[in-house]
């Protein structure tokens, strides 16, 4: 049996990450030969999570056809956010908490795609299933990925198997998770050092909806008012990424994880399409607020998705 490797996106979150190295351990529990990879540097939060629990960042990869015949992907499907050529690899395993669109293969493959709030929850019940035991720092890994994908499982993509998977696997971290997730989560909104493509750019991803090509990005922060203090300079930042990769809309998600409200700052041709998605009207500071959203999968890209139909 070749060697297969195991990843999640581009602009790899800590759920990512996570799933990606569990993902791995559990394949290789059942007689794969699988290594986890990632398809970027880790951000402050995963990383606090990482120096948590005493783990190796995976190693970054730009292609994968040059090393395997054959991928698992972690919390994705759609091409556009995958490996550079993923399409000259064969894809045997998808396991994804996240619409399917644009996902096809030349042969039949293992999927596992449940809707709950992270796929880390799904992973934790996989191994449940095959009575797979999870190692305390791969517990703490999953656990985090768990309460960042649900911002410590207040946002509406949090469901009854989210909390059951949180409080197992905090037991076998053998943390407070409230206490902890708060911590960790903190870790991820030190702005004052990212570089103003590392916010509006550093968890985006691409969605074609109609014949567009939307662009959206999310950045958490505790206090609202110290990201939009640099908004000249991130409209500059996106619109510069829109000239060169061709974007037509760009909108930033900026969310208050405290008290789980965002505001969206659009740019582009249709932004004020963006802003009627919602039932609201554009501001002359190309904002919208929308107090009670935090969820890009949830609660932006579906409005989006039917608005631009």
């Amino acid at each position: 049996m070749s060697k297969e490797l195991v990843f999640g996106h581009q602009k790899p979150d800590t759920d990512t990450i996570a799933a990606a190295m569990a993902y791995s351990y559990y394949q290789n529990q059942l007689g794969y030969e699988t290594e986890a990879v990632a398809l970027g540097e880790p951000n402050d939060e995963t990383t606090f999570a990482l120096k948590a629990f005493d783990l190796a960042a995976p190693r970054v990869i730009k292609t994968a056809a040059n090393e395997v015949d054959s991928v698992m992907l972690v919390d994705h499907n759609e091409p556009q956010q995958s490996v550079a050529d993923i399409d000259q690899v064969a894809v045997s395993h998808v396991i994804d908490h996240h619409r399917i669109n644009g996902f096809n293969t030349a042969a039949p493959l293992y999927m596992n795609v449940r809707p709950y709030g992270c796929v880390s929850t799904v992973l934790y019940e996989m191994f449940n299933e095959k009575h797979i035991a999870i190692p305390a720092d791969l517990a703490g890994m999953m656990l985090s990925a768990i309460i960042s994908d649900t911002l410590l499982l207040k946002s509406p993509t949090t469901t009854d198997h989210d909390k059951e998977a949180v409080e197992g696997l905090a037991k076998l971290a053998g943390v407070d998770y409230e206490e902890y997730g708060l911590q960790m989560l903190k870790a991820g909104t030190n702005l004052a050092a990212k570089s103003d493509n590392d916010i509006v750019d550093g968890d985006a991803k691409s969605f074609e909806m109609g014949d567009l090509t939307l662009r959206i990005g999310q950045v958490n922060t505790v206090d609202l008012a110290d990201v939009f203090t640099r908004q000249a300079d991130l409209e500059k930042a996106m619109q510069a990424l829109m000239d060169a990769n061709g974007y037509d809309t760009f909108v930033l998600i900026v969310t208050n994880i405290l008290n789980s409200d965002s505001d969206l700052l659009i740019l582009g041709k249709d932004a004020a399409k963006v802003a009627q998605a919602f039932g609201k009207e554009l501001a002359a500071n190309n904002r919208i607020n929308l107090p009670g959203v935090v969820s890009r999968k949830k609660q932006v890209v579906p409005p989006l998705t039917a608005a631009f139909a």
